[in-house]
């Protein structure tokens, strides 16, 4: 009886230790909960510090003008020349001009002696067909040349021009005075201007180009016949547009769209971004046309914007320099 009796009481005291273990468990768990609750937010239950903040750089939309070109290449020529020829065959006696010289019309160019054994005759002396500068002289002294070749080039005062062929796939956006931007190695960081005076009726069968002129302004007389030119022939230009760089916009399952700097209106203090389904024109050189769903001077997400979500928050690392509004 007595062994019975201590079973029972052991028992029973392990019975009140387990009860206390699990009431000290219950209670431990619940503080913890509450702590939980207390660090939570209304963000569907997470806490402030467990909601991912995305570093990101921004750019403001600008209003402004954008314009679409088509690049070329080709040698700068003078725009009106003509070749000093001999009215005799004979040999070269002498030059009175050389290359570089300003020369009016009926200045001597240069003396042909059309003498033969035993025959003397007296001197021709071929004159300048036209006022201009002469910027070749193929004739030296002493060299036998007939009518037919030239002793000397003149470049009239047409102008300065370049000769561009243009491939047939871009024939129908030529057109008749197109502004024109022109830069050279010989003056680095220098853009001259032109425009376009001359296009030719007929493509070259052999190349499939067609023949285009642009005339250049040359106003301080740095461009000189045979510099190699890169030419922008300007096919479209576009006024007070919304433009911003072609990065920003984020092309998905058929949506195009950009990041745009919000608050959140839970607490002004957060940066958020919003999704804005966007429409692009024309994109060149990086920069893109916006033609709806952006307004100018909104600020948008220009750089680590591709694992963003509508309503992302943001810490803003760099905001950037707007484009130029040219």
């Amino acid at each position: 009886m007595k062994n019975e009796s201590k079973k029972t009481s052991r028992k029973g005291a392990e019975a009140q230790r387990t009860r206390r273990i699990f009431k000290c468990f219950i209670y431990i768990t619940f503080i913890l909960i509450l702590i939980s609750s207390c660090n939570r937010n209304d963000r569907g239950g997470l806490a402030v510090s467990d909601v991912p903040v995305f570093a990101v750089n921004t750019i403001l939309a600008v209003e402004g003008q954008i314009q679409d070109y088509i690049t070329f290449s080709g040698d700068i020529i003078a725009g009106s020349t003509v070749d000093v020829h001999s009215d005799a065959a004979g040999r070269v006696s002498e030059l009175y001009v050389s290359v570089g010289r300003r020369v009016n019309r009926g200045d001597a160019i240069a003396a042909v002696d059309p003498s033969r054994p035993g025959m003397n005759f007296r001197h021709s002396i071929a004159t300048a067909p036209i006022s201009g500068t002469i910027v070749m002289m193929p004739a030296q002294v002493g060299m036998m040349v007939t009518q037919a070749v030239p002793l000397a080039r003149i470049a009239g005062g047409g102008g300065l021009e370049i000769r561009l062929h243009v491939a047939e796939r871009f024939i129908s956006r030529m057109a008749m005075n197109q502004s024109c931007e022109i830069t050279l190695d010989a003056w680095p960081g220098e853009i001259f201007y032109g425009s376009v005076s001359e296009v030719s009726p007929t493509v070259e069968l052999a190349s499939r180009t067609m023949e285009v002129r642009v005339n250049v302004r040359d106003v301080d007389s740095k461009l000189k016949p045979g510099m190699f030119a890169k030419v922008r022939v300007i096919t479209e230009r576009k006024d007070n547009i919304v433009k911003i760089p072609s990065s920003a916009v984020i092309n998905r399952f058929g949506e195009q769209y950009v990041y745009v700097i919000d608050k959140d209106p839970d607490d002004p203090e957060i940066t958020i971004v919003k999704k804005r389904i966007v429409t692009p024109g024309i994109q060149i050189d990086g920069v893109a046309e916006i033609l709806s769903g952006l307004s100018p001077n909104e600020e948008i997400v220009v750089r680590g914007q591709t694992l963003l979500d509508d309503g992302s928050r943001v810490n803003i690392i760099e905001r950037v320099t707007p484009l130029s509004s040219n």
